[in-house]
């Protein structure tokens, strides 16, 4: 929604927005933008009417505002809908889809054509770090869109990705996710095997190939599937891959054959794959492996994603937007690859609307079985979801602490702030997951850490 409004103030319309809280990095974004955001909802929001509302899809009947657009018959619409009418006609569209990773292939795809001189438009949920905007109208032939399987509006129910009509697609996963809004996994592979039908004969869809979920979901493409991943078969297969403290070098082979050598900053096996997916469509639109090569080597990651906001006297601070068990797992793999032989901390909000229930509880514990130490903060809003459909957090402390893992409850970011910082030291890095603000700790935390050592050191 925020990458829209700045597209829309982009083409000449005056955006306001309101939002219950917002939050940086967003917050932040639209503010450099000098797009008002008022919090929370009100009627007088919207005063002097709007010619158009756009309703995004975490509204729903009840909220104050939505009720004077109903009543006073304000004319509204869904963000995929206008995106679709007033952006993407006339657009190539590549579309990257999947239960994790979309963001930030969406980011590499938009680099690359954009390294190339291709011009893209894109619009991302993130802020991808080499253009500081989460969205460009470009002159060129392309739009590249993250395309999210979450509802689109309370009107349309459907995923937003499907009003978009892709050329060509990535797929980089299938998993069970919304728990709010997809009843069971079967649901999630109808969307996305959806998606898929979407694409026309004349088009490519990029596919993972280390998953059922997705050959399932790909298997009556009309399209040319080609697939990326470790196996022997992969059209495009990733070989000899190595870390180092500051980047990580891999091997791609394009059917059978050696095809090239690639190397970029970020960290993780999961980049990794995000990266040969971004390259394998990039080269289907005419990019050449050199161009693809170089545009690598200066991709710079994406705003909460393994993104490093603090180091405070040793201590290393990495926020990331990791919310369902898998990405989780993935983020704290990929950070023990950077940081070897460190100790690692986890903290972590259960905050998404699948978290925050206990449809992943056991997964939960194992993926946070990756760091040394542990925190849980109390469920967000925990009140919003019934007692037997919520996430026991003190059952998911409890099975860390069977398995011989230290863990704790704490329950809000001023407690974790003021309760782990003193047990902090030199070398330790601490990773924060949350889709959310996570009460300030971003801040919190390294301030607090501040404090500690100024006291040390006038004592």
């Amino acid at each position: 929604m925020a990458s829209l409004a700045g597209m829309l103030q982009q083409r000449g319309f005056r955006v306001t927005g309101s939002d219950a809280a917002s939050y940086p990095p967003m917050s932040d974004f639209l503010a450099s933008l000098s797009i008002c955001v008022s919090q929370p909802f009100s009627e007088n929001n919207l005063q002097p009417h709007p010619d158009l509302v756009i309703v995004g899809n975490a509204i729903s009947r009840g909220n104050v505002e939505l009720e004077v657009v109903m009543d006073q018959r304000i004319p509204f619409q869904s963000m995929a809908q206008i995106l679709y009418d007033e952006f993407l006609t006339g657009k190539e569209r590549l579309v990257v889809a999947g239960t994790h990773g979309k963001t930030t292939t969406s980011s590499l795809l938009a680099w690359l054509f954009h390294h190339a001189g291709r011009a893209p438009s894109f619009l991302i949920g993130g802020i991808p770090e080499n253009f500081g905007s989460s969205f460009a109208l470009g002159v060129g032939d392309e739009f590249i869109l993250e395309g999210d399987e979450y509802d689109t509006a309370f009107f349309d129910k459907g995923p937003k990705f499907l009003h978009y009509f892709p050329d060509a697609a990535i797929l980089t996963s299938v998993e069970f996710d919304h728990a709010d809004i997809y009843h069971s996994l079967e649901e999630v592979k109808i969307a996305f095997q959806r998606l898929v039908n979407l694409v026309p004969h004349r088009g490519r869809l990029i596919a993972w190939d280390g998953h059922p979920n997705v050959d399932e979901c790909v298997g009556r493409a009309f399209c040319r599937v080609e697939r990326y991943g470790f196996g022997k078969s992969s059209n495009w297969r990733i070989t000899d891959v190595k870390y180092a403290s500051d980047l990580t070098r891999w091997c791609v082979w394009h059917d059978g054959n050696a095809w090239a050598d690639f190397e970029f900053p970020l960290a993780g096996e999961y980049n990794v794959l995000n990266a040969t997916a971004a390259a394998a469509l990039a080269a289907n639109y005419g990019i050449g492996k050199a161009a693809i090569a170089a545009a690598l080597k200066e991709f710079r990651s994406v705003k909460r994603r393994l993104e490093v906001i603090a180091e405070v006297y040793g201590v290393t601070i990495i926020d990331d937007f990791a919310h369902h068990p898998t990405a989780i797992a993935q983020t704290l793999r990929a950070v023990r690859t950077r940081y070897p032989g460190r100790r690692l901390w986890a903290l972590l909000e259960p905050r998404s609307n699948t978290l925050r229930r206990r449809v992943f509880q056991r997964e939960l514990a194992l993926s946070l079985s990756g760091a040394d130490q542990v925190v849980l903060a109390d469920v967000f809003k925990s009140e919003a979801i019934p007692e037997p459909e919520r996430l026991d957090p003190e059952a998911v402390v409890a099975q860390l602490n069977a398995n011989g893992k230290p863990a704790r409850l704490l329950a809000d970011a001023n407690a974790i702030a003021e309760t782990i910082a003193s047990e902090l030291r030199p070398g330790d890095v601490v990773t924060i997951l949350s889709n959310g603000g996570f009460g300030g700790i971003y801040e919190k935390l390294p301030a607090k850490l501040r404090s500690l050592h100024e006291v040390a050191t006038t004592a």
